[in-house]
């Protein structure tokens, strides 16, 4: 099965300093049937004004990851991290037993992110903080792992999570086509950062979201060139 969500039929706000679309029920936005898809929780696209951001508030039993659209975030915490992440790359926050931080675009102009929340394997676990530059030539034609649980993706350079899954990214020319197989028990969540595709078949334009379970494969084609963010996780 295959759920494509375009995003004009993404719920969100607009706060002036930040214009917020979400992929599933998040803050005032509610919708029973958009609520995970399977560990994943939240996906916001958020675009944050020059010289604004998230102040400091606490969070607890929650894998977050960011992924750097456009401009960059920098991130400080009560744990001493501090640290600026950059277009097309990524960082990650295990909140575990508890973590106060805050987010701000301290850039010129506008920075846009994506922001995944996955819901850990285990509470309790110790609050961690990690952000990485990937190089882009990595991505092209095929997934490169961003963060992971598993240990084989740490041994490789991702940054590590508390969860079986993964987040990954890649880049697609027009006209290139991606295979990607997944686990009978997995979900996986693509949308494009940017750029158009099809999966399966079915069209997916820019910041669309695709939900993907009980495909043995599914085939991403690219009508135009495209940057790809997507999060398998277990579907249970």
């Amino acid at each position: 099965m295959i759920d494509i969500r375009p995003f004009a039929s993404l719920g969100g706000a607009n706060h002036g300093w930040l214009k917020a679309k979400h992929h599933f029920s998040f803050a005032s936005y509610q919708d029973e049937s958009r609520m995970s898809w399977g560990k994943l929780r939240v996906w916001n696209d958020d675009e944050i004004a020059a010289g604004t951001g998230f102040g400091a508030h606490p969070h607890r039993d929650m894998e977050i990851i960011t992924y750097v659209r456009e401009g960059a975030i920098t991130h400080k915490d009560n744990l001493g991290n501090e640290g600026r992440t950059e277009a097309g790359d990524v960082q990650i926050m295990s909140a575990g037993t508890g973590v106060v931080h805050s987010e701000y675009n301290l850039e010129p102009g506008t920075t846009k992110i994506f922001q995944i929340w996955i819901m850990p394997d285990r509470r309790g676990a110790k609050p961690n903080w990690g952000a990485k530059t990937f190089p882009k030539a990595a991505r092209e034609a095929g997934f490169e792992v961003l963060a992971s649980g598993r240990p084989q993706d740490a041994e490789a350079g991702a940054l590590p999570l508390y969860v079986n899954g993964a987040v990954l990214a890649a880049s697609l020319a027009k006209g290139q086509t991606l295979i990607q197989k997944l686990g009978a028990d997995r979900a996986a969540y693509l949308v494009p950062a940017k750029g158009a595709v099809t999966v399966n078949g079915l069209a997916l334009n820019a910041r669309d979201g695709a939900g993907i379970v009980d495909e043995a494969e599914f085939a991403i084609t690219a009508t135009e060139d495209a940057e790809l963010v997507l999060v398998e996780v277990a579907k249970e």
